[in-house]
């Protein structure tokens, strides 16, 4: 009894783990979709399967779908474009057809006449999402079924229909969790480094390391990418407010060749940024402990 209650003392005046602040990053290559076609509540399961030719922005899906009610999976493939997702069922020899229909797309211009090529592979079953380009959740589409001859309404329950997320998922005190991809953009590469808490807010300090274009044949696809740091902004209850971005190294904004220098307790670390297609020259001070960024002339 009395190791239990010095148990119970401890737990409740040491910090729980769940005060922590802590960074988990997940590549999804998968998403499960929920939605309904012509009123009627179904499920999609989609996964990535290679590019056509060098932009992450375009690739291949496969998966199915299923009526809710009935749980009988319906094979689909097709491309992710940009936002856009056309998917296809071709039949009773499915698999075999969507082989054929993907080995004719090889490259950008093929994906912009994926509409003209599937003809050429009747499908039996269209779905298309996203092709109003406007951002909305439900994200509003249309289903086609070649033996009724007419389309019908379909939706899909997410602001985003994207395969493949570089997931950077930042666990909070008061159980709270959000992603990287959802508030700052889809290219990951953050670490965490430090965070602070106070009476008027909390800050989280991240350094990031990423590729400049998920299209590697578009400008500076081919890059060492963009660096630097990034400060998060939480009210006291760790509500996201806002983040800054301060970078040391891209190719995008041509930023090269930056110098830092560290203080000896390595709590410090200052980097020279020469100018860049958008700011003149200026200082980062990074302060770890703080979590703090500085930027002056």
């Amino acid at each position: 009894m009395k190791k239990l209650l010095i148990l119970l003392l401890l737990s409740f005046f040491l910090p729980g783990k769940s005060q922590k602040v802590e960074l988990k990053t997940v590549t999804d290559s998968s998403q499960v979709f929920k939605g309904e076609i012509a009123g009627v509540p179904v499920t999609l399961q989609l996964h990535y399967d290679g590019i056509p030719d060098c932009n992450l922005y375009q690739h291949f899906v496969d998966g199915w779908y299923y009526y809710d009610k009935y749980q009988k999976k319906i094979p689909l493939t097709g491309l992710y474009d940009y936002g856009k997702l056309s998917l296809y069922n071709f039949g009773a020899k499915h698999q075999q057809v969507s082989k054929q229909f993907k080995e004719k797309i090889n490259s950008p211009q093929d994906v912009e006449k994926v509409a003209e090529i599937v003809k050429g592979f009747n499908p039996k079953e269209i779905i298309l999402f996203g092709y109003n380009q406007t951002k909305e959740n439900p994200i509003s589409g249309s289903f086609y079924l070649e033996n009724k001859g007419k389309t019908q309404p379909a939706k899909l329950f997410t602001g985003n229909e994207m395969i493949y997320r570089y997931n950077n998922y930042l666990t909070l005190p008061n159980n709270k969790r959000i992603n990287t991809f959802d508030i700052i953009n889809l290219y990951g590469g953050n670490q965490l480094i430090s965070y602070v808490s106070g009476e008027k807010g909390n800050r989280v300090l991240l350094y990031f390391e990423h590729s400049s274009n998920l299209n590697a044949c578009g400008r500076c696809g081919a890059s060492e990418g963009e660096k630097g740091y990034r400060i998060l902004y939480f009210t006291k209850d760790w509500n996201y407010k806002r983040y800054e971005e301060f970078l040391t190294e891209s190719c995008l904004e041509n930023i090269y060749d930056t110098p830092q220098t560290k203080s000896k307790d390595g709590k410090t670390i200052q980097y020279k940024i020469k100018k860049s297609d958008s700011s003149p020259a200026h200082t980062l001070t990074v302060d770890i402990r703080n979590a703090s960024v500085i930027k002056s002339k």
